[in-house]
């Protein structure tokens, strides 16, 4: 069985990552994915969230997906992000300014409020704040 495998994050503005690694963990709908080598092929829907590889020697990079899409093939995983960011890139202030905005329109009682756009934009701004705190947790920017 291999050890490694290869790993494309991209994202509709540019390709975020290329490169083996030995493990990727993300957010399905579904739940948490752990992706290892050999793992059968998958397509599956990513939550707007964290997108974590894992090197070999356990060195690992952090990257924020604003939702997409993950596949699974025999020698290669593919993330097909919305929009996607190396995790350190995250702005803590905006993440938290947008997620106030989005709480803000959603608690509003307009009759013009689109609450499906104020719940879709809260969720990427609480995921954009988890993100940066798992970042932060590990004691490191990736």
């Amino acid at each position: 069985m291999a050890k490694s495998f290869t790993c494309n994050i991209v994202s509709a503005e540019a390709s975020i990552f290329s490169g083996e690694v030995e493990q990727i963990v993300a957010s399905g709908i579904m739940g948490d994915l752990g992706i290892l080598p050999g793992h059968a092929p998958l397509l599956t829907e990513l939550q707007p969230g964290p997108v974590r590889v894992i090197h070999d020697g356990g060195q690992e990079e952090n990257y924020y997906v604003s939702g997409g899409f993950l596949e699974v093939q025999p020698d290669v995983v593919t993330v097909l992000a919305d929009s996607a960011a190396r995790a350190g890139d995250l702005d803590e202030a905006a993440a938290e300014e947008a997620r106030q905005q989005a709480l803000r329109a959603f608690n509003e009682k307009s009759a013009e409020m689109d609450y499906t756009r104020a719940a879709a934009e809260l969720a990427e701004a609480v995921a954009q704040l988890r993100t940066i705190q798992q970042l932060r947790k590990k004691g490191g920017k990736s």
